[in-house]
C-alpha cells in the first residue's frame, strides 16, 4: 500500500492498518533500542509511546505527507523519546562550562565532568577529548547547550542547517566508534 494511501486509512481510524504498521516496524525498532541498554519492558513502553505520536500526529495534520519512510519516521520519534528518557534518568550526568573569547571563533572550550565518573562517563571524557574541534564544538553546542540545529548553523556560520545535521550525525558516530 502506498504511504500516502496508509495515512488517509490511518487518519479513518483502520485498525488493521495500524496492526500492520505496528507489527512491521516493531521487530527492527527493539533491535534499534538495544544500542541505549534499555530494558525490553522500556523499550515496549517507548515503542508504544512512538506508535501514540505517530497516530496523534496524523490525526492532528502535522503529519500530511512523509519526506522520508514510515519506519524513518518511526525510528525518529523513538530516537527522541529514547534520548528524553536517559536525560531524565541522569545516565550520564555531565556539567559543561565554556571559556570562549568569541562566539564565532570558538576555539578554547571544555566539558568538566562531575567528580565521581563511572567507567563508561571517563570513556565518553576520553573519547570526546580524541575528537577533532568542530566535532567537539557541534556536539556541545546540541548536546550539552541545548542548541537546535539552525542555531548552530548561526553560531557555527554554516550556510545550511543541513551540513550540520550530517556533521553531527558523522560526529556522534565517530564519537560511538571511540569508545569501542
Amino acid at each position: 500500500m502506498k504511504e500516502h494511501l496508509i495515512l488517509e486509512e490511518l487518519k479513518k481510524g483502520n485498525d488493521v492498518v495500524l496492526e500492520k504498521i505496528y507489527l512491521d516496524y516493531k521487530k527492527p525498532f527493539f533491535n534499534y533500542a538495544k544500542k541505549f541498554n534499555i530494558n525490553n519492558e522500556e523499550v515496549v513502553d517507548i515503542y508504544q509511546d512512538v506508535i501514540l505520536a505517530f497516530i496523534e500526529n496524523i490525526k492532528n495534520g502535522k503529519l500530511v505527507r512523509f519526506d522520508s519512510s514510515i519506519k524513518t519516521y518511526l525510528f525518529s520519534i523513538g530516537k527522541y523519546v529514547i534520548y528524553n528518557k536517559i536525560k531524565k534518568e541522569n545516565k550520564l550526568q555531565i556539567v559543561h562550562s565554556f571559556k570562549e573569547s568569541d562566539l564565532k571563533t570558538m576555539k578554547e572550550h571544555e566539558v568538566l565532568f562531575l567528580q565521581e565518573l563511572t567507567n563508561k562517563q571517563q570513556l565518553l571524557k576520553k573519547s570526546f577529548g580524541l575528537l577533532g574541534e568542530k566535532c567537539q564544538q557541534i556536539l556541545t553546542l546540541f548536546y550539552f547547550r541545548g542548541f537546535n540545529l539552525e542555531e548552530i548553523t548561526t553560531h557555527l556560520g554554516y550556510n545550511h542547517k543541513d551540513v550540520v545535521k550530517s556533521q553531527k550525525s558523522r560526529c556522534l558516530k565517530n564519537l560511538k566508534d571511540k569508545m569501542i
